[in-house]
């Protein structure tokens, strides 16, 4: 286990903690996954960037790490309302497909840019269809004290637990203003543990219950898959900052009734000792939202010539509570710092790592790393100690890529495995291909070496009607790039 002691930021108690795990050694982890109605879009995506850096920190710090991130493809409203149509349900209709193919569809899409980014496999991917026997279970547990049932569905009276509302500390006589007025309920904020199927309708997905035929409240979802494959109390708990305010609350009351445990004073009450939240990803021109048509999916910036680890390293260039801005901007400045590093690394491909052995040089980058990881996972300070690793001069190359490949595998950048033709991707939009490139590039460096200037630039500008910007005296020695 490396020095510093980590110290996480508890969005329930709003102070950094020093992280003292529940069971000696071990880690356990559960992280809200996708909705699997649509393609993720990389606002999504970066909170799985986040709970990968956080795993891995984790297994870094040397505990025993069991991570575990759900796929929701049953239960979700179109928002957060206890009425509405269920977003998987509306999507197979629009799309008339079945609505096993849409969740299948969606999943492999979710977990094609899982893979993109260098995000690790969990070590259990929880199937929210594959738990509705257990969830039946569990709300039959606290019906009684906890729940009433209405014609459309079982409810859940949030007045029965203590301190509810205290993770977005948003509560108020006027209840949750996402949350859609239901006719008989108790309190504005109480939500569905059971919805029934209305009379004449029948559901793709639907279960029999004790409540009636119909489908799980989406947060009943996550507290039985979290408690059935880390137990209660587990350690921590992650999720965007959009989950604060009504999905965690809600879960952290089924977990009060179901552990019969008091107030939030003690945080693993709650079920999770630590729960952590990543800030939004904030895009100016309005396309992060999915009913915007062509909005930014991970695919959108490979169409555009940019690799997904790009896209990862904006993420850590950010702190995961910070709000991060993008921009196709910002995102070719990322490319740029990345093609860099992997530059730096290039010497060190082909010499093996001497793990046992630490040159002193690089103490003063591997405490800047150690310190920022620990606190509050300071990925933007990591980097730049990564960067002062790589330019530590004079020292055996194996030493190097062990320092090198330690920090990598904290970050998840993947460096000795990325090159420079990985990185240039080509556009789609692209019509000249690479062999044409270089074929061209090669006939201009034989114009300028028989300074037939005029031939270079007659070439040079060929490329560019084609896409192609020719960086000359670029001090990456990238030479071209397709635009």
């Amino acid at each position: 286990m490396t020095d510093a002691p980590l110290k996480l930021f508890n969005s329930l108690t709003r102070s950094l903690e020093v992280f003292e795990p529940v069971h000696a050694g071990e880690a356990r982890v559960y992280t809200c996954g996708p909705t699997v109605y649509n393609y993720p879009h990389i606002g999504n995506m970066r909170a799985y960037v986040f709970a990968d850096v956080l795993g891995r920190t984790l297994s870094w710090k040397g505990y025993k790490l069991t991570h575990v991130i759900n796929i929701t493809d049953v239960g979700h409203l179109t928002d957060d309302a206890d009425a509405g149509e269920d977003k998987m349900e509306k999507m197979a209709a629009e799309k008339a497909q079945s609505i096993w193919d849409i969740a299948e569809h969606y999943k492999q899409a979710y977990w094609a840019d899982v893979r993109a980014l260098n995000i690790r496999q969990p070590a259990q991917w929880t199937v929210a269809t594959d738990y509705v026997p257990q969830m039946i279970e569990f709300a039959k547990g606290i019906a009684d004290k906890h729940c009433y049932e209405l014609e459309s569905g079982l409810y859940f009276d949030v007045s029965t637990v203590a301190d509810y509302g205290r993770l977005a500390r948003a509560n108020t006589e006027e209840g949750e203003g996402r949350i859609e007025a239901v006719e008989g309920k108790r309190n504005p904020a109480d939500f569905a543990i059971w919805r029934k199927t209305p009379p004449g309708e029948k559901r793709q997905m639907e279960w029999d219950s004790p409540w009636g035929r119909g489908a799980p409240g989406w947060h009943l979802e996550c507290s039985v898959m979290s408690g059935a494959v880390l137990g209660f109390p587990f350690d921590i708990h992650t999720g965007g900052i959009d989950h604060r305010e009504i999905h965690h609350p809600n879960e952290i009351a089924q977990n009060q009734a179901h552990c019969c445990t008091n107030g939030l004073d003690d945080p693993k009450n709650s079920g999770a000792k630590i729960w952590m939240h990543n800030n939004f990803l904030v895009e100016r021109s309005g396309k992060m939202s999915k009913s915007s048509g062509e909005f930014l999916r991970l695919q959108l910036l490979i169409d555009k010539g940019y690799h997904p680890l790009a896209y990862r390293l904006m993420c850590l260039q950010a702190h995961y509570r910070s709000e991060l801005e993008f921009s196709w901007e910002g995102l070719a400045a990322a490319l740029t710092r990345l093609k860099r590093m992997v530059m730096a690394v290039g010497a060190l491909a082909d010499v093996s790592s001497q793990p046992e052995v630490v040159h002193p040089k690089f103490a003063p980058a591997l405490a800047k790393f150690d310190e920022a990881m620990a606190d509050d996972l300071n990925t933007p300070i990591a980097l730049t100690a990564l960067e002062e690793a790589l330019a530590v001069k004079n020292v055996a190359p194996g030493i190097k890529r062990a320092v090198i490949e330690d920090m990598d595998a904290v970050l998840g950048l993947d460096l000795f495995n990325l090159t420079r033709t990985a990185l240039r991707i080509r556009p789609r939009s692209a019509t000249i291909t690479e062999a044409e490139i270089e074929d061209a590039l090669a006939r201009r460096k034989q114009a300028r070496t028989a300074k037939d200037f005029a031939a270079a630039d007659a070439i040079r500008d060929e490329l560019s009607a084609r896409g192609v910007e020719v960086m000359d005296g670029d001090p990456l020695g990238w030479e071209w790039r397709l635009t």
